[in-house]
């Protein structure tokens, strides 16, 4: 009787593990879901939308004469993710050049053709139309052009940079326009 008294009934033993594992699960629950609602809570005090309208376009040192850019979202001179938005004239060109980091490109308005390799070559290149994807692995080289205007998305992990295969078709190291 005295062994039962201390170590208690076998259906009290019972109950009590089962109250024990409710209260952890309550308490478990209550955690996620507070944390739940604080990751909601940051990720809706970030929201920013920006509409075609909102849009700052300022010209792209690093691109010939005529290219526009808006950045979207972070920077991309820095290690962190980015968004930027280019506005490219009619027969515009971007000589064959590659990038430190891969390339993603979202084609918003209009036609955008990309060639691979070491010389432009239009007739090698593909059509990308609006709503058109393409990724590019960095380092690889490629070029770019336009027919009629254009407006595309690149994002990306910075920091971004451009690297021109032939050094002569840097416009960074031309006189400004």
């Amino acid at each position: 009787m005295l062994a039962v008294l201390i170590r208690g009934s076998p259906m009290r033993r019972t109950y009590l593990g089962y109250a024990g594992s409710v209260a952890i699960a309550v308490v478990a629950f209550l955690i996620s879901t507070r944390l739940v609602a604080e990751q909601q809570n940051k990720t809706h005090a970030a929201l920013r939308i920006q509409n075609p309208d909102d849009l700052k376009w300022s010209p792209v040192g690093s691109l010939p004469y005529g290219a526009e850019a808006a950045g979207l979202d972070g920077d991309m001179t820095k290690k962190t993710e980015f968004t930027v938005r280019l506005r490219l004239p009619p027969n515009y060109k971007v000589p064959p050049h590659f990038h430190p980091a891969d390339e993603h490109v979202t084609v918003i308005d209009g036609s955008f053709y990309m060639g691979m390799g070491d010389t432009f070559d239009e007739a090698a290149a593909k059509e990308m139309k609006t709503g058109g994807f393409h990724s590019i692995p960095k380092g690889t080289r490629h070029y770019a052009f336009t027919k009629g205007a254009a407006i595309i998305q690149l994002h990306g992990n910075g920091p971004w940079g451009i690297t021109y295969v032939n050094s002569a078709d840097d416009p960074r190291k031309t006189a400004t326009k």
